[in-house]
């Protein structure tokens, strides 16, 4: 092996092995690095906010930015489109056998977000925001988790107030001294318990055939958990049903469109959560979603022009109208309340936005 050979070889397992720089001084290779070269690469930013740019952006501001920097992967509320991960929502599911982690359900600390934002994305155009453009994203994304309310400004000065839910959900790591002897052990080859039991058949997963006996269960399951709710039959039954049970509190809010002012200005500001895809008032057209002039009142799925998912054309045939009381309840839970049709957006959690989103509706041309 040539001297030359010898020494690039040396020369790239003492660059593994972190002693380069001292290397390269002793035989005269190279140079240090500079400051601004070594600031060029350090990015990282700590929980304690270290490493965090000067800046500030609004969730008004990153609604916008996020649109069209990141929503053609994560959706335009953050809820993920096709396999790309969800980045809002999943709050309460972290004991569920198959739990959401996002920003407002796992993560701990709010500088994860914003390092990654700032390091890697948007996917192939990593590095390409400036400082103001990750502060309004990361805000955008604590408003998609409800965790901030629309006004809300994110900064370096203000950044370390907000604390996620998780923030206290980790625990030090032990597996070295807990799960490590666990699996250095002999392992048990027989007779390991007193007792095997078959708790699921693989026909309930839907992964093997199976006789009659296997798929009727889990068939009759299925069909209840996706039928869809059923509507009174006249609207005379529905007025007797409200009359002899209590009104919930979304139902209570319905009972009548507002024409209040205060109202009306509210609920264009929670507007901004739908307007992304549905659009109301002079000059109204289908986007993303069909458009909402004349909706009160509409039999569901019955826009010119606009191609529904079957699910809401069976829904419209079946005869559900948008009134108050249907609308309020589609917007508590769009998915509950007609199942697989293609609305991503999750709902709203606040009967007082359902009542003035509703209004600001009314109040132009819906």
């Amino acid at each position: 092996m040539s001297k030359f050979r010898e020494l690039v070889i040396g020369t790239t397992v003492l660059t593994a092995l972190g002693v380069a720089p001292a290397f390269a001084e002793k035989m005269g290779l190279g140079r240090a690095a500079l400051p601004e070269e070594v600031a060029a690469w350090d990015l990282d930013v700590s929980p304690d906010g270290t490493g965090l740019p000067v800046g500030s952006g609004s969730v008004e501001d990153g609604e916008m930015t996020f649109s069209e920097n990141c929503a053609a992967c994560h959706g335009e509320f953050a809820e993920g489109v096709d396999n790309w991960p969800k980045l809002a929502g999943g709050m309460g599911t972290l004991d569920h056998a198959d739990p959401l982690k996002t920003i407002g359900s796992y993560w701990p600390h709010l500088s994860t977000a914003f390092d990654y934002v700032n390091r890697s994305m948007p996917f192939g155009n990593a590095q390409s925001l400036e400082p103001d453009q990750v502060y309004a994203i990361v805000a955008y994304l604590l408003y998609s988790n409800d965790l901030v309310e629309d006004d809300f400004v994110l900064s370096n000065e203000n950044f370390t107030e907000v604390v996620l839910p998780n923030a206290e959900g980790f625990i030090v790591d032990d597996r070295d001294t807990v799960e490590l002897p666990l699996f250095t052990q002999e392992p048990c080859m027989e007779n390991c318990k007193d007792s095997v039991e078959i708790t699921m058949h693989a026909a309930n997963l839907d992964v093997t055939p199976g006789d009659a006996a296997d798929d009727a269960e889990p068939a009759a399951a299925a069909e209840e958990t996706m039928a869809e709710p059923e509507a009174p039959a006249t609207e005379e039954a529905a007025a007797e049903e409200a009359t002899t049970e209590e009104a919930t509190p979304v139902e209570a809010a319905a009972a009548g469109v507002s024409d209040d002012a205060d109202v009306i200005a509210a609920g264009e500001a929670v507007f901004k959560k739908c307007k992304a895809c549905h659009k109301v008032g002079e000059g109204a057209k289908n986007a993303t979603g069909p458009m909402l002039n004349g909706v009160i009142g509409r039999h569901a799925g019955a826009v010119d022009g606009f191609k529904y998912s079957n699910q809401m054309l069976e829904a419209g045939e079946g005869g559900l109208v948008w009134t108050p009381e249907n609308i309020s309840a589609y917007l508590k839970d769009p998915k509950g309340f007609v199942p697989k049709n293609r609305m991503a957006f999750a709902g709203l959690k606040k009967d007082d936005d359902i009542a003035a989103v509703i209004a600001y509706i009314a109040a132009n041309g819906g």
